[in-house]
């Protein structure tokens, strides 16, 4: 399936039973749509219809140059449009890393178009935004300010990016498969554009900001639906705090699952991730 929006093609695979219910899973950085193959079969046996977008940056038809376009209206803009293209009034959505942060936003903005809310590893923004100013999380954080820096990532990671992230534990089969959709230093540039993007690096954007004398950025609301949050504790780059200050901004009926895992769940931890999703899909109807 392909849909559009803002003049861009969006690729989207398409799995399950028709008329099952509809599940929308988004990926993180540096992955692609292919990061839920391990999840999905549990969740088509289960009756769920899996739509999974490689989103933008990731698809060929959707590389916008400005960085500006990268900004989290226009990434919900795109999950919404996706909803409006299949059909879907309500659904139940999944994110990991990047694709959580933006899950995290659709259902604050868009509370009535999600039926349910599971987020793998990325902590609610504002709860990280938290843990970025008060903890030890900005150490962890350093590759999203080194990422935000313009041109010198595209040059270092370049046709190199399976190397680069086996080294954090992402599966070398993995890192082969999502290097090969960006062989060339232009066509990673819009993965990177997301930590580029104005108000899109949690905590040190909107710090900067402030500490510059910009605009405000738009804070993102609590999630009012049923929220199930799925967090590895050998997460290198998102720690406890935020990971445990998240339920403070829930408003609905709040789930945290603690994994003993690293931060590639849907990768290496397939079952309990579906297992996550399907409870609180389930939890939800």
């Amino acid at each position: 399936m392909q849909y559009g929006n803002e003049g861009l093609t969006f690729d989207v695979q398409l799995g399950g039973p028709e008329n099952g219910t509809p599940v929308v899973l988004l990926h993180g950085f540096p992955q692609d749509a292919s990061s839920w193959d391990a999840v999905c079969p549990a969740l088509h046996a289960a009756g769920c219809r899996t739509y999974r977008p490689d989103q933008r940056g990731y698809s060929p038809g959707a590389r916008p140059r400005p960085v500006s376009a990268y900004r989290m209206p226009h990434l919900v803009g795109d999950v919404v449009a996706l909803l409006d293209a299949a059909g879907i009034d309500k659904v139940h959505l999944v994110g990991h890393d990047w694709g959580g942060g933006v899950a995290w936003a659709v259902a604050g903005f868009h509370p009535e178009r999600v039926a349910s809310l599971t987020v793998c590893s990325t902590p609610h923004p504002s709860a990280l935004t938290w843990a970025y100013l008060h903890t030890s999380q900005g150490l962890a954080s350093w590759y999203m300010v080194a990422f935000a820096i313009p041109f010198l990532p595209e040059l270092l990671m370049g046709g190199r990016l399976d190397r680069s992230f086996v080294t954090v534990q992402l599966p070398r089969e993995a890192a082969a498969r999502y290097a090969r959709r960006f062989p060339t230093r232009e066509s990673f540039r819009g993965p990177l554009n997301w930590y580029r993007a104005e108000g899109l690096v949690p905590g040190v954007g909107r710090m900067l900001r402030a500490r510059l004398g910009g605009a405000p950025l738009p804070t993102i609301p609590p999630s009012p639906v049923r929220t199930t949050y799925v967090w590895g504790f050998q997460d290198v780059a998102l720690k406890r705090p935020a990971a445990e200050r998240t339920s403070r901004y829930v408003t609905g009926p709040y789930r945290f699952v603690e994994l003993d895992a690293g931060h590639w769940l849907p990768e290496l931890n397939p079952a309990q991730v579906a297992e996550a999703v399907l409870d609180t899909v389930r939890a939800a109807s």
